[in-house]
């Protein structure tokens, strides 16, 4: 259950906390709230470590053996799914030949997509990032071996890292049946190489309408990179992506902006 006290949000399940701050909707960490930040950075500690351990040592996986075929269209939407927005959209915006990336939700109703009520885990909504790109440029595929290496781990069902939940499972929203052919042929593929130690649970669900998340949620780990949350468990991707990723990475990351 989502609880709340004042501006401030606390979510069962998610070791994120943050207040509001009047009149810009930005996140802010209350100063009077110095027990309740302590709590959260040892949990984070604790449940971080874990994450800064495997994005440590993101696997360098092989490349999808079916992609999607090269053609004239300049721009073409793929909506991934991989625990917290804030770091899944955070390592998209690095990458090359994408031309946004926006944190929202995806798998429930427009009327349950928002925060508040995608936070109780019941709404069918997933964490998600609508990444726009331009596919002469990086594909689909490729954007997938990112989403696969370094954005999440795909072997977590219904959680990832310190936060648990439906709301945070691995799911593909494929926005044209030939995505969904690559992405359930390139799952196949890295299940029969047993590149990761556990199955993938990673689930497809196509035909499912995408919801942009609140303004203050948008562009979080560039405007908050010392928050502890993303210290500990979205930076890290970020660093494997350049690792693991060095001709795909861009060093300026493409932000949805302050007029979102």
């Amino acid at each position: 259950m989502a609880q709340a006290t004042g501006t401030i949000e606390w979510r069962e399940g998610t070791t994120r906390m943050f207040a509001l701050e009047e009149g810009n909707g930005r996140p802010t960490i209350p100063p009077a709230l110095p027990a309740m930040l302590a709590v959260g950075v040892l949990g984070l500690v604790g449940l971080g470590l874990t994450a800064l351990r495997s994005s440590a040592e993101a696997p360098a996986i092989p490349a999808p053996a079916l992609d999607e075929a090269v053609g004239t269209r300049t721009s073409e939407v793929a909506v991934l799914a991989g625990g917290c927005f804030w770091g899944v959209q955070g390592v998209f915006q690095h990458v090359a030949g994408v031309t946004r990336a926006v944190s929202g939700y995806a798998g429930g109703s427009e009327h349950s997509a928002n925060y508040e009520s995608v936070s109780t885990g019941v709404t069918g909504h997933a964490e998600s990032v609508q990444v726009t790109f331009d596919p002469r440029r990086i594909s689909y595929g490729k954007l997938l071996q990112i989403y696969f290496s370094v954005a999440h781990d795909p072997t977590q069902l219904d959680r990832q890292g310190p936060d648990f939940g439906t709301q945070y499972r691995s799911a593909i929203f494929p926005t044209n049946a030939e995505q969904a052919r690559v992405a359930r042929a390139y799952i196949a593929q890295l299940d029969e190489a047993r590149v990761f130690q556990a199955p993938i649970v990673t689930v497809i669900e196509p035909d499912r309408v995408f919801h942009a998340a609140e303004a203050h949620h948008q562009d979080f780990l560039t405007l908050h990179p010392t928050y502890p949350y993303i210290v500990i468990n979205d930076l890290p991707k970020v660093a494997a992506l350049k690792r693991l990723f060095p001709v795909e990475y861009r060093s300026d990351p493409v932000l949805v902006g302050p007029s979102w």
